[in-house]
């Protein structure tokens, strides 16, 4: 199984890479680009078309990247290599070195095939408290830690309706549970989109990018583009919240599955605290822009009236997330990542 997130870098080799132009031209930029993949670059196997003409704006004649760019995906239910094969049709890209997991936890990267046997081995193996050879005499509490990587309840592939993801899953696992021992199944820590953890690594990635090649200002502004309201346009506008108020606090700090403060009063939309630390960041804002090549459809929301916001549709969030309709709302709008790649450029300035 793959790491749930994975980021996927520009190679500095052939038709697209990120290094060269930035070192030898000293370029300005001031911002950088977080893209989701499934349902904004491809659909399954199939590239997005809108998604080739979007990044050879992105690129100068050279084929080098002019922007720092970071990938945001909760797609982790393959090999990392087979993901970057699934992009090499819209740009080259190569895939990141991989983080080795010490302690022995239960880590849930995305939804498995056959889901009945999957429930049953893990229920097996939080039973025996890790031993599931053994009879379960009585229910260890606290359960073996478990980090759900995957938060995602739909996510867009080829079929024209959206296909259960791995928050799905958990709902099946969490209810199955509670039945068996009367007890709430609890996390380690909810990681992926849209915990704010997930947007605070791609704000150091961003920067450390924008760094690495000599940018002579520094990356100050983030534009997270996404299909799914309930992820890629919460996670964003959560962390666009977290930015607004974080500079006042001390870092690092400790932070909740959603991005809550420890010893903050609950804000609406976060969730309970789990552990994670958070770096700090010097970007000023982070703004989301939805695209409707993916889960979300301006024509083909629940209810079906393109006159009704998406915050008045049914909260796909995880259970330890409390809905607050605001951040479902996006920074913009547009119709594929080719519109959201001019909007980002005419609101930077960029030719």
């Amino acid at each position: 199984m793959a790491a749930l997130r994975i980021w996927l870098r520009l190679k500095r080799a052939t038709a697209l890479r990120a290094g060269g132009a930035w070192a030898r031209n000293k370029c300005q930029s001031s911002f950088g680009l977080l893209f989701d993949i499934d349902g904004v670059l491809v659909r399954g196997r199939t590239p997005i078309p809108a998604a080739k003409e979007a990044f050879r704006k992105l690129v100068d004649s050279r084929g080098e990247f002019q922007v720092p760019v970071v990938f945001v995906t909760n797609a982790g239910n393959c090999l990392r290599q087979v993901k970057a094969e699934q992009l090499s049709e819209v740009l080259d890209v190569e895939p990141p070195a991989t983080k080795d997991f010490t302690q022995i936890e239960v880590i849930l990267f995305g939804e498995p095939v056959r889901w009945e046997t999957n429930l049953q081995l893990i229920i097996d193996v939080l039973l025996t408290n890790g031993s599931p050879g053994d009879c379960v005499r009585t229910v260890p509490d606290p359960h073996l830690p478990i980090l759900a990587c995957n938060m995602d309840l739909m996510w867009m592939a080829e079929a024209q309706m959206a296909r259960f993801g791995h928050g799905t899953f958990l709902v099946c696992l969490e209810n199955i549970y509670k039945k068996i021992t009367g007890k709430d199944l609890k996390y380690k820590a909810l990681i992926g989109k849209p915990s704010i953890i997930t947007y605070n690594y791609a704000d150091c990635l961003v920067r450390k990018l924008g760094e690495s090649r000599g940018l002579d200002a520094p990356v100050c502004r983030l534009y997270a583009i996404g299909d799914n309201p309930m992820t890629d346009i919460y996670g964003a506008n959560l962390y666009n919240r977290y930015i607004q108020s974080a500079h006042k606090l001390p870092v690092p700090a400790k932070v909740a599955a959603g991005g809550m403060l420890e010893g903050q009063e609950e804000v609406p939309g976060i969730g309970p605290v789990h552990e994670g630390k958070l770096a700090g960041s010097a970007i000023e804002s982070c703004k989301s822009i939805l695209v409707c090549t993916g889960v979300y459809s301006r024509h083909e929301q629940l209810p079906c009236d393109p006159s009704v916001s998406v915050t008045e549709t049914v909260f796909h969030g995880h259970r330890d997330f409390h809905f607050d309709p605001s951040l479902v709302e996006p920074s913009f709008e547009v119709q594929d990542v080719n519109e959201a790649v001019d909007l980002v450029f005419r609101e930077e300035n960029r030719d």
